[in-house]
């Protein structure tokens, strides 16, 4: 399973725009082949912080994740609200197993 958690700053002007934004790709992306989990969250001391959870079953799965009509409207949509560059950490799940 590949796991990615993708660290995000936002402006504090944008985070409403960007958590409909997140919503509206999420709501896809659990739908997606491979997908196991597809999580929103936000910092609860700082709420411009987010981590978006993405496990997949495989390496193939979340890179066709990246090619999806979803993503790349959520990518574009959200470019200009972003306070600094987001920054996704990979990770290789180890449970649950599939």
């Amino acid at each position: 399973m590949q796991v990615t958690l993708v660290h995000v700053r936002v402006k504090p002007e944008a985070v409403d725009d960007f958590i409909e934004a997140c919503r509206l790709n999420h709501l896809q992306s659990v739908g997606e082949a491979g997908n196991r989990r597809f999580d929103i969250l936000r910092d609860a001391a700082d709420p411009t912080r987010f981590i978006l959870y993405e496990a997949y079953d495989s390496a193939e799965a979340a890179a066709a994740h990246k090619e999806t009509a979803h993503y790349l409207a959520w990518r574009d949509a959200v470019a200009e609200m972003m306070a600094e560059p987001r920054r996704g950490v990979r990770y290789d799940g180890l449970f649950p197993r599939g």
